[in-house]
């Protein structure tokens, strides 16, 4: 069964800046850009993406 992706965007931007993420699937997180929603998304397993937002968070700002 599809799960229809939940979009949301980072609280720390504006809404027509960044990119939105679907994480409400257990078997897959999905990013697009916020400014062309049609152009294409990456598919991430859930683990992958975890790694990537620890990754971020280590960076100074």
């Amino acid at each position: 069964m599809t799960v229809e992706p939940n979009w949301r965007t980072s609280t720390y931007t504006k809404s027509d800046s960044c990119v939105e993420v679907a994480d409400n699937d257990a078997t897959m997180v999905r990013v697009r850009d916020t400014k062309d929603r049609e152009r294409g998304r990456m598919d991430l397993r859930p683990a992958s993406w975890a790694r990537f937002v620890a990754f971020t968070k280590r960076l100074p700002l």
